[in-house]
């Protein structure tokens, strides 16, 4: 019997695991593929609307989802795993887009990869060295997603985080003086 706990231990992890990689490499691969060539105007503030409309909805959902989970700890990470890196690539099209129709925005011109490093650059808080934006309408968007940043790291994750305890009560009070992520009750 502990074989087979084992083995649906293992099993659990390994959904979730497969399930959050998944959703990284789905966002990664539509990021680079999308065709984010048309430049700076409507297009852009409307994808930039969009897809923060899109994580906030997402983000409801996965709370709800994750107060009913069977496992709230592994539902979680697997929700970060999705959420933040949706959070990134919105704003790094964003800036792609707008360094490709307004050159001069940022310190160089930004590739994909450039506009997702200058996004995680923002994100960590870690400073500007290398690229840094230049123009009002940089400065602008780059404030407002240190502002989203804000939100994202507090409130989203806390809400996150509220459902997992949430679902962790549904269940009982599982994990009490359990390792923080998985537990036998949660695998």
């Amino acid at each position: 019997m502990e074989r087979k706990a084992a083995r649906h231990r293992r099993r659990v992890l390994l959904g979730h695991f497969l399930r959050a990689t998944a959703s990284v490499v789905l966002l990664t691969g539509l990021y680079y593929l999308a065709p984010l060539e048309g430049g700076f105007g409507i297009l852009t503030v409307l994808t930039l609307v969009l897809g923060l409309a899109a994580f906030g909805l997402l983000t409801a959902w996965q709370v709800n989802a994750i107060t009913r989970a069977e496992y709230p700890r592994l539902s979680t990470l697997e929700a970060m795993a999705t959420a933040v890196p949706l959070f990134l690539f919105v704003f790094s099209a964003t800036y792609f887009m707008l360094s490709e129709s307004i050159p001069g925005t940022f310190s160089e011109a930004l590739n994909r990869t450039d506009a997702l490093y200058f996004t995680v650059t923002v994100f960590a808080t870690v400073g500007f060295g290398d690229i840094v934006p230049v123009t009002g309408t940089g400065r602008v968007l780059t404030t407002a997603q240190m502002i989203a940043d804000l939100v994202v790291v507090g409130v989203i994750a806390k809400a996150l985080f509220g459902a997992m305890k949430a679902g962790m009560r549904r269940k009982g009070g599982a994990g009490q003086g359990t390792p923080p992520f998985v537990d036998d009750d949660e695998a």
